[in-house]
């Protein structure tokens, strides 16, 4: 049989050593060194509790954090951006030209008021290639502080207050640019027109059609049929005429006109021939006369057409007041104490055509 051990009861000793060991291995425990995650967590509950200043900074800085960061994202920050981190000709601008009449006014108000309002940038594809930012709108100022920078060196020139846009597509940048524009200083007919097809060859459109249609699209009707006449203008002779923004609205649309009944080869033979052109009514001259031949020629009735699979209405004279044309254009005369009128239906009636006989009714009355 075993025998059993005695037990004895600790000394006081030994009691006072056990104690030592054991304060001397909690406060290791306990160093935030090597603290465990409970007694880190149980710690910052406590001074949270302790400190209830340092909470509610917290939850204002986190506040304040959020709402700069939707104003950012609404457009509403301005930034202070260096003008060699934006790119001026990231997108096709809108305007042909900008006077030096202008350009020295806006740089004289910037030099004695400063800045007044703050351009507009996109950021580009973050590829590390080229500026970070792309110019949206406000071409005029960016370069009125490239030029003061270039003539002071004043170092306040070298960054240019800007809000930064996230357009959804790229459309979305050209209508900001177009829409900035027409505000400020009305495009240009022939503006109108040209950014619209260029708009639509960079592929922000599917076609000059939907460019027009996005870019203008709270003109009128009858506003976004002329520019679709001087985009036209724009497709076939923008590489030749020299005072394009010098078509009057009717020049314009008589010359649209012309060049929808094949016009286009000879104005070109007469803008090209060499003959030197030194004003705008010089150049138009030479458009005038070849307006004046193709005018002269019976019209091309294969041009244009009306819808298939309707029945053809009679064609010529309904009484004495209604002429119907092979084209679907009805003519009705009416007369009044005031003179005489005629109204102008169908389906290829619109805006364009209607100004179009305008300027014929012009030459027949003023040939008289």
């Amino acid at each position: 049989m075993a025998k059993r051990r005695k037990l004895q009861a600790p000394t006081a000793d030994d009691l006072d050593k056990i104690e030592a060991e054991f304060r001397s291995e909690t406060s290791s425990r306990l160093n935030p060194a090597a603290a465990p995650i409970a007694q880190v967590a149980a710690d910052a509950a406590a001074q949270s509790v302790a400190d209830p200043k340092a909470r509610e900074e917290a939850a204002r800085n986190k506040a304040d954090a959020e709402r700069l960061k939707e104003a950012e994202a609404a457009g509403l920050v301005i930034h202070e951006i260096p003008l060699s981190d934006i790119m001026d000709d990231a997108m096709i601008r809108d305007r042909v030209s900008i006077t030096e009449e202008e350009l020295t006014e806006l740089k004289l108000s910037i030099a004695a008021h400063g800045l007044r309002l703050p351009i507009e940038v996109f950021e580009r594809a973050k590829d590390g290639q080229g500026p970070r930012y792309g110019l949206l709108s406000g071409y005029r100022r960016y370069r009125a502080f490239r030029d003061l920078l270039e003539l002071t060196e004043n170092a306040k020139y070298k960054t240019i207050k800007a809000i930064v846009r996230d357009p959804d597509a790229m459309g979305g940048s050209y209508v900001a640019m177009v829409e900035e524009n027409e505000v400020r200083a009305s495009l240009s007919h022939f503006e109108r027109g040209r950014i619209a097809v260029v708009a639509a060859n960079q592929g922000a459109f599917a076609n000059t059609e939907a460019a027009v249609d996005s870019l203008f699209a709270s003109a009128s009707k009858s506003k976004r049929s002329k520019v679709r006449s001087f985009a036209l203008i724009f497709e076939e002779l923008g590489d030749l005429l020299q005072f394009p923004e010098s078509l009057k609205e009717r020049e314009g649309l008589r010359l649209a006109n012309a060049l929808r009944q094949g016009a286009e080869k000879r104005i070109r033979e007469l803008l090209g021939s060499g003959q030197r052109v030194s004003t705008p009514e010089e150049e138009w001259g030479l458009i005038e006369a070849a307006l004046g031949e193709v005018e002269a020629q019976p019209k091309d009735k294969s041009r244009g057409g009306r819808p298939s699979g309707r029945p053809i209405p009679p064609v010529g004279w309904v009484g004495n007041d209604t002429l119907r044309l092979s084209s679907g254009v009805v003519l009705q005369k009416q007369v009044d104490s005031q003179g005489y009128l005629i109204r102008l239906t169908g389906q290829p009636v619109d805006a364009a055509t209607v100004d179009a006989a305008m300027i014929e009714l012009q030459r027949l009355f003023e040939a008289q």
